[in-house]
């Protein structure tokens, strides 16, 4: 008795002979489709040229009409790529069914080929353009149709459901990867961020759609809405970060800042050196007056808000001082600078006078800056339109001008 209950265990849990049929005709499908891509019957091309000859390869079947072609044919039609490559690709579509005999007898010497082939080249392409959103639209208004089919079924419309809510699960997983990775790679990958909210729009009207219609799926359409919202925080957060590379500009050709610090650590110095080379640098700019300085200052935009002003005092203001010998000083001590630095010549070359050290160069370019733009001092700063760079030289980087005397 124990016996004959474990064979018909056994043999209620074995797959039969329908089912192996069903299984069958879905892998020769898959097959067909992915023929183009496969290198062989269990690997994909890594390769596109592979890709190439078997487009090649279908583009030509399509002209040839329903006689086919030999394999003459096909040879001449590929004659551009090596005879190695036009047989591995026609042993492989051939393996997989995407190439077939136009009538199944011996010594068949015409061949044609699988309209699923062509149609999942179709798809790839399209795939390629812009990450699965195509896909992804038609996929709703495919499964829009359906549900207002009256001859679907609340299974049907359950698988419908589990399926969109893992492929929805699946895209906020791989956007909110994205978003952590680095923005060279999120950059590439912007196109899955297109039309993020017209999938929303039509994700909910499904939602809505199957649950208004099969109230008895309300565990499957909370699924779906669940990885419907993931799905808008990643594309919502991914995009955030894509605009915030992006800058004032919005542009996203524009190198982000990590390529810059990524090329400022790595680069040697001759790189470093060279990358302003035909940079022009304007010349310092003109002298302003105190107020219309302030009056900029108050005028531009304020990243943080204004600071309340103290309370002021009760005593009447006396007002300035009259006692300005501050500022005469300091015009003196400019004027000293100059003259130094001329030693009673009546022009220099800066370049000659900035000197090893970094640290007095820089105090005495600032002082010459400040003497080319006082309006007292009968002095000025002339710069050229180059730039030399000098690796081994300090400064590095040099813009040839004079500092000289002008008519008083």
């Amino acid at each position: 008795m124990s016996t004959t209950s474990e064979n018909a265990g056994s043999g209620a849990g074995a797959p039969s002979l329908d089912d192996v049929l069903v299984g069958e005709a879905v892998l020769g499908v898959y097959r067909q489709m992915f023929a183009a891509l496969a290198r062989d019957s269990g690997a994909v091309v890594d390769d596109p040229e592979l890709v190439d000859v078997a487009e090649t390869l279908l583009a030509a079947f399509a002209d040839a009409g329903e006689e086919g072609l030999s394999r003459e044919q096909m040879r001449y039609v590929c004659r551009r790529y090596p005879t190695e490559v036009f047989e591995n690709r026609l042993r492989v579509l051939k393996g997989l069914g995407a190439v077939r005999e136009v009538f199944p007898k011996p010594n068949q010497l015409r061949y044609r080929a699988s309209f699923t082939s062509v149609v999942g080249l179709m798809f790839v392409r399209r795939m390629m353009l812009d990450g699965g959103q195509s896909e992804m639209h038609r996929l709703l208004a495919l499964e829009q149709l359906n549900v207002a089919d009256p001859r679907m079924t609340a299974r049907q419309a359950r698988a419908g459901a589990e399926g969109l809510a893992r492929a929805f699960r699946l895209w906020s997983v791989e956007l909110l990867t994205l978003t952590n990775g680095t923005i060279e790679e999120l950059r590439e990958q912007a196109p899955k961020l297109w039309g993020t909210e017209e999938i929303l729009q039509r994700a909910e009207r499904l939602h809505g759609a199957i649950l208004r219609r099969w109230p008895e799926l309300d565990r499957a359409c909370t699924d779906l809405r669940a990885a419907i919202y993931a799905y808008g925080d990643a594309s919502r957060r991914a995009a955030a970060r894509l605009s915030e590379s992006a800058g004032t500009t919005r542009n996203l050709t524009l190198l982000p800042p990590e390529t810059w610090r990524t090329f400022a650590r790595t680069a040697s110095r001759e790189e470093l050196a060279g990358i302003l080379d035909g940079f022009v640098f304007d010349a310092a700019a003109p002298w302003h007056e105190p107020a219309a300085v302030v009056t900029a200052v108050e005028d531009g935009p304020r990243t943080t808000p204004p600071r309340p002003a103290p309370p002021r005092p009760s005593l009447p203001d006396p007002g300035l001082s009259d006692d300005t010998g501050g500022d005469a000083t300091a015009v003196e001590r400019l004027r000293g600078v100059a003259e130094q630095v001329l030693r009673g010549r009546d022009s220099v070359a800066v370049e000659d006078v900035l000197g090893q050290d970094w640290g007095a160069a820089r105090r005495l370019l600032a002082d010459l800056s400040s003497v080319h733009l006082h309006p007292e001092l009968p002095y000025r700063l002339v710069w050229s339109d180059g730039l030399d760079a000098r690796p081994d030289g300090a400064p590095t980087w040099v813009t040839p001008g004079v500092f000289e005397r002008t008519a008083p």
